[in-house]
């Protein structure tokens, strides 16, 4: 089974709100780059990645966690960071039930996080010297 079909399964076996939920932040996450890449990692987690990995789902009892990977040093004019992770690199989001999903802030977050990994990364320092080459 690939990542993305295990994701399916997951939101499927989610039976409440958190399914729909998850489901909804799944289509904005891939909606904003047509090339982000899904997988499931760290036993059981859906995870989506661009040139490094960008967030991680996880459904928890009472909610949604939306964890992005460098979330510390991404701009967030929307206020969508109100996790309880306050340390130099990660940040979340908590979505509860009742809670208004904001897809285009949620989207330009994303679109954030895959400019800072290819800016940032290690692993991407050879696609920058390409680009500057051919600019």
């Amino acid at each position: 089974m690939n990542p993305s079909e295990q994701i399916d399964q997951a939101i499927d076996a989610l039976a409440d709100w958190r399914g729909e939920m998850l489901a909804r932040v799944r289509r904005c996450i891939v909606g904003a780059d047509p090339e982000i890449v899904e997988d499931w990692k760290w036993m059981g987690s859906p995870a989506w990645s661009r040139d490094g990995l960008i967030a991680v789902g996880n459904a928890h009892k009472a909610k949604i966690k939306l964890t992005f990977a460098y979330g510390a040093h991404l701009p967030d004019p929307d206020g969508l960071f109100n996790g309880q992770d306050n340390g130099k690199t990660r940040r979340s989001i908590d979505i509860f039930e009742g809670d208004a999903l904001n897809a285009a802030a949620l989207q330009a977050l994303v679109r954030a996080a895959i400019s800072y990994n290819l800016a940032n990364l290690k692993k991407n320092a050879s696609k920058r010297a390409t680009v500057d080459k051919e600019q």
